[in-house]
């Protein structure tokens, strides 16, 4: 063996052909060698981001988006707390605001070799039970804000929870909010919206699961199936929705609203981690490992955390070996102008949120000289995790959440790091399925 580089204070051990032991019963993961033959052969692979800028906060005033941005979409929420809180008793012990907890995992840490492992369980997050919560929900409530700012229905001082008066909901009533989604954000969207009143539609793809579909019918939202992929999904909907002058299209591949959504649990991440008396400078680095589908949840994510953190922080996003549309337009700089297909990959994978063929240019070019690397991640792997997170800490998770559980093994021997892996999703399976779910890791990379 030989030591191929050093990755952040990590020496990441080489066999000489690009194979970089994973930690977990003898597999290789591959790393930055030739990374679209390893990609096409859906190896497991880390791609280290050369390219990051030596300066993050510098960079961070080049993005279009500022610090600023982030706050006013904290600030909107605030003012939608009231609403929440009344429209969903879940809500009430955190006054209408929609947050996870972030608690240590010693055990899974322990399995994955490294100290300070914590986990962000936005798989507990109240209304939907995903990372999609913030953006998705975030995007219709600013646009309700708008729509009732110019119907006179509240004024930015007022009381908002009166959007859900009869009154209120006659007037959303006239107007449609449409979105494409393989799942979780679908959820988020067609949840919010259907207590506020709006008409929705939710166009899925094939890889969506049935009992996300039934929640929605049952909220009253109208699914729409495909048997194509994510992209088609999404850009039926959008053709769609450009029939109704009253529809309003959420763009998960290009919308800044979902964006900065996401961006505010930077900036909560950071009082979090105060309030665990926990540091983060240059001397106690944080990693965070983020799993990505089209990018709008991670990337606006990591955008807040790096306007938290600066340097002290680097963030990794987590895909699937069948789907790693990031990774892919990532490494060769083509952004969304590249899709899995293009190398032959079918991009079906049992982390269905994360079965995305082809990743946000929007998201690609704000992050692509800030976030440190990508790597992909097998079924099994993800799989095998979620039953041990569940024996070991008792969190259940759907396989997307696992994701980035890699990152921790490949970067514990960074010194005084803290690991933040953020589970995306899970508490909203039903009983039956995640049983599934844990039979089917027990059975996994044994």
């Amino acid at each position: 063996m030989l030591i191929l580089r050093a990755v952040h204070g990590y020496n990441v051990i080489n066999d000489g052909k690009g194979a970089v032991p994973a930690n977990c019963f003898g597999t290789k993961l591959y790393m930055n060698g030739n990374v679209l033959s390893d990609l096409e052969n859906m190896h497991e692979t880390l791609w280290i981001n050369d390219d990051k800028a030596k300066n993050c906060e510098s960079e961070l005033k080049h993005c279009g988006l500022r610090l600023s941005d982030i706050a006013d979409a904290e600030e909107r929420l605030l003012r939608f707390a009231p609403l929440i809180k009344r429209a969903f008793p879940e809500t009430e012990k955190s006054g209408g605001i929609i947050e996870s907890p972030l608690v240590k995992v010693e055990r899974l840490g322990a399995l994955l070799e490294a100290d300070n492992v914590y986990m962000k369980l936005d798989s507990s997050l109240p209304i939907s039970g995903s990372i999609k919560a913030r953006g998705g929900i975030y995007e219709v409530l600013k646009h309700t804000e708008d729509i009732a700012f110019r119907e006179g229905l509240i004024t930015k001082n007022g009381d908002y929870s009166e959007l859900l008066s009869e009154k209120s909901k006659r007037v959303i009533s006239k107007y449609s909010i449409a979105v494409g989604s393989t799942g979780n954000l679908g959820l988020s969207i067609g949840i919010m919206a259907a207590k506020l009143g709006f008409n929705v539609t939710v166009h899925m793809s094939s890889d969506a699961r049935e009992w996300k579909k039934e929640k929605l019918r049952s909220c009253g939202c109208t699914v729409r199936e495909y048997e194509s992929d994510y992209s088609v999904a999404v850009s039926e909907g959008r053709r769609e929705a450009e029939k109704d002058p009253l529809c309003y299209f959420i763009d998960d591949e290009n919308s800044k609203t979902l964006f900065l959504g996401y961006a505010v649990a930077g900036l909560r991440l950071k009082k979090q981690l105060e309030n665990l008396g926990i540091a983060v400078d240059s001397s106690h680095p944080l990693y965070v490992y983020l799993p990505c589908g089209v990018g709008g949840g991670p990337g606006g994510v990591a955008f807040g955390i790096m306007h938290s953190f600066s340097d002290n922080a680097h963030c990794f996003f987590a895909e699937p070996t069948h789907a790693p549309c990031m990774t892919l337009g990532m490494c060769t700089g083509k952004q969304n102008e590249i899709c899995v297909a293009d190398i032959g990959l079918d991009g079906k994978t049992a982390a269905d949120g994360l079965a995305v063929g082809r990743a946000s240019g929007f998201v690609g070019n704000i992050m692509k000289r800030l976030i440190d690397g990508c790597f992909t991640v097998s079924d099994e792997r993800m799989y095998y995790y979620l039953a041990k997170t569940y024996e070991l800490e008792g969190i259940k998770l759907e396989p997307s959440a696992l994701a980035g559980c890699l990152g921790v093994s490949l970067m514990r021997n960074v010194k005084n790091a803290t690991h933040v892996i953020w589970a995306t999703g899970g508490s909203m399976v039903p009983d039956d399925i995640m049983e599934e779910y844990i039979k089917q890791g027990r059975s996994s990379l044994v």
